[in-house]
C-alpha cells in the first residue's frame, strides 16, 4: 500500500528523519550497548523473545535505536533476521537438560532436585528504591565482586521433571504429536493450525497481549484455574550437527529460557472392568458401567527466549485452551493467533497515522448526503 501525500512530502519526510535523529540525543551523552545488555536485560529478553531472534548484542542496538519502544525494536530485530541465511537447524532442545538458576513448583513443596528461587521480584516489597540515584562505583566494585564469587559457587544444576513423575503414574494425558514441526518464519499460518506453530506463533506474540487473554481465560473465558508444576529458567545447549564430521554433534553456544508446565484438571473417559462391586450396585450390568468417567491431568506448556516469568505461564495456558474443545473466542485459533504478533498490530494500528485524504472524503461526501435527505422537522412522511 502507497500513501503520497502532497507536493513537498519527501522532503518533509527527510527533515522530519532528520529532526528523529536529534530526538534521539538532544545532544546528550550517547548511551552504551554494553550498559543497555547488561543494566536491561528483563527489556532486552522480551525483546529478543517477541523478535524470534536471539541476539542480546543486537537487541541493544534496536532498542537504543528506537529509544526503548519495544514494538520497534522488535520490528528492527525481525528486519534484521529476515536478511540473514539459515545454515543449519538445531536438534531438538530437552527442557529437562536446562542448567538451573531458577526452578520453582506451586503444585509440589517438596520435589526432586529441590526449589530455587533465583532472581526474582515475586518477594521483593514493590517500594521505590531511591538509594538507586545514588549508586557509586564503589558501590558497582562491590556488587560485581560478590556476582562473580556467585559464579564459581554455583553448580551446573539440572533436575528431572515434576511432570515426569505423574507420567509414571498415568496421571497426566496428553495427545502425542509425531508430525514435524512446522517453521512459521518459511511457511504461512494455517488453520487449524498444528501444535508446534502455535506454540511458536505464542512465543513471539506481544508480551501484554497473551498475558491479558490468559487472565481473561482464567476470570471466566476459559475452564478451569491452572496450576503451574514446574517452572524453570536457566541456560540451554544448542546442538547442530558437525559441519565437518559427519555424524557428530557440536554445541553452537548457548541460550538463557524460561520454561513452564502448568497443570489442568480434566474429565476423560476410561474403560472401568476392574470394580466388580459397582458393577453388582449399579445393577445395569457390564456394557451400562464399562465406560465411566474419571480425573486427570492435561499440560499447558511454554517456552520463551531469556527471563520473563509471566509470558511463560501465560503462554501454556493459551496452549491447553486452543487443546480443548469448546467455542470461546480464546478457543477460536485464528483470533488468538493473527492478532497478538507485536509488528503486524502495532503496523496496522500506525498506519492510520498515514494519510487518508480520498477515503475520508468518500465518507465525508456520504455523510453530508445522507444529511441532505433528512425530512426537515414537522414535515409529514
Amino acid at each position: 500500500m502507497a500513501y503520497v501525500a502532497v507536493t513537498g512530502g519527501q522532503k518533509a519526510v527527510r527533515r522530519s528523519t532528520e529532526l528523529l535523529k536529534r530526538c534521539r540525543t538532544k545532544g546528550r551523552k550517547s548511551l552504551e550497548l554494553r550498559a543497555l545488555e547488561n543494566r536491561m536485560e528483563l527489556l532486552i529478553h522480551r525483546v529478543m523473545s517477541e523478535a524470534g531472534f536471539y541476539a542480546p548484542s543486537y537487541a541493544s542496538l534496536a532498542l537504543k535505536q528506537s529509544e526503548g519502544s519495544v514494538e520497534e525494536a522488535v520490528f528492527l530485530l525481525r528486519a534484521y533476521r529476515s536478511t540473514l541465511s539459515r545454515d543449519y537447524y538445531s536438534k531438538p532442545l530437552e527442557g529437562e537438560q536446562i542448567r538451573l538458576i531458577r526452578r520453582i513448583s506451586a503444585a509440589f513443596k517438596d520435589v526432586a532436585g529441590g526449589q530455587f528461587l533465583g532472581a526474582t521480584y515475586d518477594y521483593t516489597h514493590r517500594l521505590l528504591d531511591f538509594s538507586l540515584s545514588h549508586e557509586t562505583p564503589e558501590d558497582e566494585r562491590l556488587i560485581k565482586e560478590e556476582w562473580n564469587r556467585y559464579k564459581e559457587r554455583a553448580a551446573e544444576i539440572t533436575a528431572p521433571r515434576v511432570s515426569g513423575f505423574l507420567r509414571q503414574e498415568g496421571i497426566i494425558t496428553e495427545k502425542i504429536d509425531t508430525s514435524e514441526p512446522v517453521d512459521i518464519t518459511q511457511n504461512p499460518l494455517t488453520f487449524p493450525a498444528p501444535r508446534s506453530a502455535i506454540l511458536q506463533t505464542l512465543t513471539r506474540a506481544d508480551t501484554g497481549y497473551v498475558s491479558g487473554l490468559a487472565y481473561a481465560g482464567i476470570r471466566g473465558f476459559g475452564s478451569s484455574h491452572p496450576t503451574v508444576g514446574e517452572l524453570r529458567t536457566g541456560e540451554l545447549e544448542v546442538v547442530i550437527e558437525h559441519p565437518v564430521y559427519e555424524g557428530e554433534e557440536m554445541v553452537a553456544g548457548e541460550i538463557l529460557v524460561t520454561e513452564v508446565e502448568s497443570f489442568f484438571p480434566e474429565e476423560v473417559s476410561r474403560e472401568d472392568e476392574s470394580d466388580p462391586l459397582r458393577k453388582m450396585q449399579s445393577g445395569q450390568g457390564d456394557k451400562a458401567d464399562r465406560n465411566t468417567n474419571c480425573l486427570s491431568l492435561a499440560v499447558g506448556y511454554g517456552m520463551v527466549f531469556g527471563r520473563n516469568d509471566t509470558k511463560a505461564i501465560a503462554m501454556s495456558i493459551l496452549d491447553r485452551m486452543m487443546d480443548m474443545e469448546g467455542d470461546t473466542i480464546l478457543q477460536n485459533q485464528e483470533f488468538v493467533l493473527l492478532h497478538g504478533d507485536c509488528l503486524e498490530m502495532n503496523g496496522f494500528i500506525s498506519h492510520l497515522k498515514l494519510p487518508h485524504y480520498v477515503t475520508f472524503q468518500s465518507k465525508l461526501d456520504r455523510v453530508r448526503h445522507t444529511k441532505q435527505e433528512e425530512p426537515h422537522h414537522g414535515s409529514k412522511l
